[in-house]
């Protein structure tokens, strides 16, 4: 519906489309302005009453004659305000009120003035509890996505950082936010990512980010490899914008989405750039190793127990010492969905309880477990060390892809032994190999296709680059 000149039509039009009688939060408030009738629409909690204090001041002194012919020019002369705008049909009206616009209407003007006076409830700007730095900023993306935004300008201060606005969702209309550095970004990547984000058909964006990345990469849902990195420290985003990577911001969601990425992308983290080269080059390496780790230690032990024989003899002490009364297969894949479920009852666990949980846990699952013949102590070894070492790197995603990688080589391990690790491992291999990233390059770039400047880049940490002007 096109708004007229008439402000009772209007506000009886919107006073029934967003049911004001009910929705407490829905506020509207009719004044004068010189001889004419106004009315200010807003929603509680979203606008800086102290602004509409103030323009309220300025509002008084207006007289009758002073009054421009057109919405334009009041806007222009008497709104002493920098964020204004001049809408003039109800579903955009209603959407940037929802939003938390100010929406101003005043008899004889057939145009709504949106006044950009938002105060969003959020929390303070503090360290990520997940992407901790030994040494660095300290301060992390919230749930406000203008906040998000002001934390990247802060850190890059040159014209080509651009952020475009863009919002999905019938239902939600989430804002999201495109920032990438003009020059040195993939644009037949970006268009294809803003024609993805256009098209997308969904009522709501109900998960964030998650539910966005589900939407604009669908293919190959049964490979486990993320095809997104998730990071919510402003100077990761920052350096990833200058190295040509595009950010995805998504209002609500404290963390930043950084595409395209392989899996070296994901497993670095800041702290290799926080120290010096050999410090940082021996940081990324050891998460590296550890990665590895992660993945084939149990199903090699498994292999190991399964075939004694194959035991080199400075490696005998790994033997178990004791008869095992349950299948070692069923006790590493218990020890996999138990420390799942620890996990789970640890985020769900007051904060005040959650050192007694981890003495009971410890005690119950440690000692006990063993000593009942549930477990032996080598199996509770080796997975306690694949526990803590999945905590190397950062990323939730590649954990639990590592995880599900290691199940599979632990099932086929155990039903077919050598040849089933081999098949395991090969398959593993064949995950990360044939797994594409958003923009249809390898995900194990500069290993394949090798590229030996690059490569050496991912692996040793050298100094910072010097642009030249």
């Amino acid at each position: 519906m096109e708004f007229t000149r008439n402000l009772s039509d209007n506000m009886n039009y919107l006073n029934k489309k967003l049911d004001v009688d009910v929705n407490f939060d829905l506020v509207y408030r009719t004044f004068h302005i010189a001889d004419k009738e106004a009315c200010l629409y807003y929603v509680e909690g979203f606008t800086k009453s102290d602004v509409w204090q103030k323009l309220m001041e300025d509002f008084a002194p207006i007289t009758a004659e002073d009054l421009p012919a057109n919405a334009h020019d009041f806007s222009k002369k008497k709104l002493p305000y920098s964020q204004v705008g001049l809408v003039a049909d109800d579903e955009t009206m209603i959407k940037m009120l929802l939003a938390g616009i100010s929406c101003l209407f005043i008899d004889g003007y057939d145009k709504c003035f949106t006044l950009d006076c938002r105060s969003y409830p959020a929390r303070s700007v503090s360290e990520p509890e997940k992407d901790k730095v030994l040494r660095g900023s300290r301060d992390g993306f919230v749930e406000t996505l203008t906040f998000n935004t002001a934390l990247i300008r802060r850190r890059i201060r040159d014209p080509k950082l651009t952020v475009e606005i863009m919002n999905a969702g019938e239902s939600s209309h989430t804002d999201i936010a495109i920032c990438y550095f003009k020059g040195r970004v993939d644009e037949s990547l970006l268009t294809m990512i803003k024609e993805r984000i256009m098209k997308l058909k969904v009522d709501a964006l109900t998960m964030n980010q998650e539910s966005l990345a589900e939407c604009i990469y669908p293919h190959k849902w049964y490979n486990p490899f993320p095809k997104f990195k998730y990071s919510e420290r402003p100077d990761t985003a920052a350096a990833s914008l200058l190295e040509g990577n595009i950010i995805i911001l998504v209002d609500n969601s404290p963390s930043a989405m950084i595409l395209p990425s392989s899996v070296f992308d994901i497993i670095e983290e800041a702290d290799d750039y926080y120290f010096p080269p050999v410090t940082g080059t021996y940081l990324r390496l050891s998460r590296m190793i550890i990665s590895v780790l992660t993945i084939y230690l149990t199903p090699l032990w498994l292999l190991f127990m399964q075939n004694p024989e194959m035991i080199p003899n400075w490696l005998r002490f790994i033997r178990l010492s004791e008869e095992p009364q349950v299948p070692l297969i069923f006790q590493l894949l218990i020890l996999e969905f138990a420390i799942d479920g620890l996990r789970l009852a640890a985020v769900n666990t007051p904060s005040m309880l959650t050192t007694p949980l981890s003495v009971i846990a410890g005690i119950v699952m440690g000692e006990y477990s063993v000593k009942s013949g549930w477990f032996n102590s080598e199996t509770m070894l080796y997975m306690a060390f694949v526990t803590v070492a999945n905590y190397s790197q950062s990323s939730f995603e590649l954990g639990y892809a590592f995880k599900f990688i290691r199940m599979i080589l632990l099932v086929l391990t155990a039903f077919f032994n050598v040849w089933g690790f081999i098949i395991g491992f090969i398959l593993s291999l064949c995950a990360i190999v044939f797994n594409k990233t958003i923009a249809g390059k390898s995900y194990i770039y500069p290993l394949i296709p090798f590229h030996v400047s690059e490569l050496k880049k991912r692996f040793f940490r050298g100094r910072l680059p010097h642009r030249e002007k």
